[in-house]
């Protein structure tokens, strides 16, 4: 690339187009479906380019980076403008617009890490190592995202890599796909063999050494790690059914009574034939698997908006006694502002909640962080006029706790001679008719162990995820989400990638349950076991044992980002040491 022929090409009017299609279609091949992590150390080149070309010109390497964020979303986000087509109801003139208000806004680290790049390699100098990891880590840190990748995703894909975020966190990875890629970028390989300067070659040799060996030692550490952990037995397992209903989003037609009767008699039809082999230990319904409609009959979904549905909850018990299983599922749950009871206090939680096997309701947890302009309007509790203005978003408030979820285990046996209860029953028999008919059908329980919970898109927030340890390590996370809002898009392979490396973090296995696809099982490796997701806008119901992984808490977990805030101390004072020693 750098023949006589790309001087002349740099200075056309092709050339920024050429960069800004360079990081988005290799940042987008590098990242899921298509897996070529690989290439995620030439990604950056478009972007060491632009550096280069207006270095020191500060605000044309901001604007230059919106230009990056616009192209990249193109290529790897383009499902949200397909959100706001098909299910914001936005026409094509007005779509387009919100998108790429969208790319702009939750994407700017692009300029952010091109300014810093170009003010620290003419403070501190073009050779050292690390200018370009901390411009990427610094330009990650601190810019604000809806939905939070960084470029560590990207080469997460590498089995043997990804280990190290155990120690390091995602974050690790972007330092080192930096610091690794940009030495290749000053210094090709082939212009090093074609040089005839032996001080040149000796000089770039050595530096582009370092940078293989910072590789090599993320590479060592990672396949220790993943030789340690692969040996690792695991002390139980536990059956898992994963039931995916695609269920409707919305009723445009009006039809809601039919659609609902469709829905849970599928849902019923799915876990029978989903315990027909192997009775589950725990079964787990995704987030909105019975959209709109809550489980839990108190005032608060009772009195001002009807959102309680018997029939709702007499199929979690009923499929709860049938199985003398778990059944974890979502629900639309609400609670009182100030405990004080009126409808202008009324606020709604994206809940999600346990029947234990006996069918009586357990513990639950509240999504805590809320997706902005979907979930709650930010503002809209100090300001409620703007949930006038935009009545389309839901005012749903966050949990105040990050807390694990207790399961339990049958300790007796007990002989049931009736036949089994079914959906369509209920539809003549009330709660407490449930009731009266499974009283000879309770077992003695006790506690089997906890899990992690997480709804939709939490799952993606490392630093987040942390805050669910506080004593104890949970047996595995379960993530309940719907991406049908996204359609047959990248969207929802994208999302459980992000996913994943939380089950390196933690070590434990992941149950991902989705309304519509792609639900899979991940291991504490971070694989999906037997490379196995469902289908995208199907339904249907996937079973295995999940390995429960006996260890302490890993040093990610007990530490969070500590390793690489020691990085942006180190280098933060070694390079202000050196502009001060200059000066």
């Amino acid at each position: 690339m750098r023949s006589s022929w790309f001087p002349k090409f740099k200075q056309s009017i092709f050339f920024n187009t050429f960069c800004y299609l360079w990081v988005g279609i290799f940042s987008t091949l590098s990242f899921v479906p298509y897996g070529y992590s690989e290439l995620v150390f030439i990604a950056p080149f478009g972007l060491f380019w632009i550096e280069e070309k207006y270095r020191g010109q500060y605000k044309v390497l901001f604007k230059k980076g919106l230009l990056f964020s616009i192209v990249f979303c193109f290529c790897s986000y383009y499902w949200i403008n397909y959100m706001l087509m098909v299910f914001g109801g936005f026409p094509f003139w007005l779509a387009i617009p919100l998108f790429l208000l969208y790319c702009i806004i939750v994407n700017w680290k692009f300029g952010v890490v091109m300014m810093l790049m170009s003010f620290l390699r003419k403070k501190v100098g073009r050779h050292n190592l690390f200018v370009p990891g901390l411009a990427i880590i610094l330009a990650e840190f601190f810019t604000w995202q809806i939905f939070p990748w960084y470029y560590g995703n990207l080469i997460a894909g590498n089995v043997i890599l990804s280990q190290v975020v155990e120690y390091t966190g995602v974050y690790g990875l972007s330092i080192l796909v930096f610091v690794v890629s940009y030495p290749f970028f000053q210094y090709p390989i082939w212009r090093v063999i074609r040089s005839k300067s032996h001080r040149f070659k000796s000089l770039t040799q050595m530096y582009l050494l370092k940078a293989v060996n910072v590789l090599a030692l993320f590479a060592i550490v990672g396949g220790f790690l993943f030789w340690k952990w692969s040996h690792v037995e695991p002390v139980s397992t536990k059956q898992v059914l994963i039931i995916q209903p695609d269920a409707p989003l919305e009723f445009r037609d009006g039809r809601v009574r039919e659609t609902m009767e469709a829905l849970m008699n599928r849902i019923e039809r799915l876990v029978i034939e989903g315990s027909e082999n192997e009775r589950p230990d725990l079964i787990v319904l995704p987030e909105s698997g019975v959209p709109f409609y809550s489980a839990h009959n108190v005032p608060e979904t009772t009195r001002f908006d009807l959102i309680y549905w018997a029939r709702f909850e007499a199929l979690i018990y009923q499929l709860s006694n049938r199985y003398k299983a778990n059944f974890y599922f979502n629900e639309l749950d609400a609670s009182f502002v100030n405990n004080e009871s009126s409808a202008e206090n009324l606020r709604f939680h994206n809940s999600s909640t346990l029947f234990d096997p006996n069918g009586n309701r357990g513990e639950f947890y509240r999504k805590s962080y809320l997706l902005a302009f979907g979930e709650y309007i930010p503002f809209g509790e100090t300001f409620p006029i703007l949930y006038d203005i935009v009545p389309q978003v839901g005012r749903f408030v966050p949990g105040v706790e990050q807390n694990l979820i207790t399961y339990f285990k049958n300790k007796t046996e007990v002989k049931f001679d009736k036949p089994h209860l079914k959906w369509i029953d209920s539809s003549f028999m009330n709660m407490q008719s449930h009731r009266d008919y499974y009283k000879e059908n309770i077992s003695e329980l006790e506690v089997a162990g906890k899990f992690l919970p997480l709804i939709c898109y939490e799952v993606i927030l490392p630093e987040f995820v942390r805050k669910f340890y506080k004593t104890e390590m949970p047996d595995f996370i379960v993530n309940i989400t719907n991406d049908k809002w996204y359609g047959k898009t990248v969207e929802s392979y994208e999302h459980l990638d992000l996913a994943r490396l939380r089950s390196i973090e933690f070590r434990r296995w992941m149950v991902r349950a989705t309304n519509s696809g792609t639900s899979a099982f991940v291991d504490h490796l971070g694989r999906i076991v037997n490379n196995k997701m469902t289908g995208l806008g199907t339904s249907e119901r996937y079973s295995r044992p999940v390995s429960v992984i006996s260890s302490p808490p890993t040093f990610y977990v007990r530490f969070g980002n500590l390793l690489v805030w020691l990085f942006i101390v180190i280098c933060s004072g070694f390079f202000g040491w050196k502009v001060y020693r200059k000066r």
